[in-house]
């Protein structure tokens, strides 16, 4: 049973592939998506690897630590088999940033994304005083008095113009944001002040749109060693979430699989297990593929990690 629940936000500090294997329509490596509302998702098993790793890099592969945290390695670990003393859910869609013919990009989110996010925060024992803002016209757009976006009351967004309308509970969410959701270190400054300024609550149906039509495609190619042309067959195209995405993933804690007197120091229960996992608070870490390439930089950071 879990006894102990934290956010962990991803922000994407450049492009993310998380893959899904190869697609039969015109993009050759898709990203992985939820099957129902076909919301880009970085699945959970991909999550706890990374994690895992960056452990293992850190206090080694034999520590007894991350072997009760995460679970032993099965090809390793030969005869162990318990279940690690962490879970993490699928890193699910937050904020998706979209082009904007005013400030560059905005980020943009709506009222299916905000009320999921809502019941997440309820299971991570988090209240919020922000209400859930009514954003049932697929034409309108809900920003703060001080959005950047709008101009003439419309908004710009790829070759789409919606109609813009100040709301008081978009302003409630962009302050709670920038103040627990963003990273709160000295470079995040100016990111922190543009989510204050620069989101967009869409319709549900607006927003879907977008994050299934407006992601990172890139055309790939493999070049011949001997004559430096493109070698034949070898083009391919792979999609990938924008930098500057916000991504989030509840993180649950049991006490450990063995015994109290076989606990290792500092792993006596839940709550030292999360506190030990928050050790990934503030830290960048490589999520998905192309990491060679420059892909899946993100940085991550926990709901009052600061306060673990």
């Amino acid at each position: 049973m879990f006894k102990d629940s934290r956010i962990m936000f991803i922000y994407t500090e450049s492009s993310l592939h998380c893959g899904s294997g190869t697609g039969l329509g015109v993009i050759d490596l898709p990203i992985q998506r939820e099957r129902y509302t076909q919301y880009p998702v970085c699945q959970a098993s991909g999550i706890k690897g990374v994690i895992r790793e960056w452990f293992e890099n850190k206090y080694g592969s034999n520590d007894s630590k991350v072997k009760y945290t995460f679970g032993p390695d099965f090809e390793r670990d030969e005869g162990e088999a318990h279940a690690g003393a962490v879970t993490f859910t699928d890193g699910k869609i937050l904020l998706f940033p979209v082009r904007s013919m005013n400030e560059v990009f905005a980020y943009t989110t709506c009222p299916f994304v905000l009320n999921r996010f809502k019941r997440d925060l309820e299971m991570a024992g988090v209240k919020v005083e922000w209400n859930i803002p009514v954003a049932d016209q697929d034409n309108r757009a809900l920003g703060t008095k001080e959005s950047r976006i709008a101009s003439d009351n419309k908004v710009v967004l790829e070759e789409y113009t919606f109609d813009f309308k100040v709301d008081d509970e978009v302003t409630k969410i962009t302050h709670w944001l920038s103040e627990k959701a963003f990273p709160q270190s000295p470079e995040y400054g100016f990111w922190r002040d543009k989510i204050k300024k620069d989101l967009l609550v869409l319709s549900d149906n607006a927003f879907g749109d977008f994050v299934r039509l407006s992601t990172e495609v890139q055309a790939r190619i493999r070049i011949k060693d001997d004559t430096k042309t493109v070698a034949k067959g070898a083009l391919f195209y792979e999609e990938s979430l924008p930098p500057d995405t916000l991504l989030y993933s509840v993180v649950l804690t049991h006490d450990p699989a063995c015994d109290t007197n076989g606990r290792p120091d500092g792993l006596k229960d839940s709550k030292e297990v999360m506190d030990y996992v928050c050790n990934i608070h503030k830290q960048r870490l490589l999520f998905g593929g192309d990491t060679t390439v420059g892909k899946g930089i993100v940085y991550v950071n926990f709901l009052g990690g600061d306060q673990k």
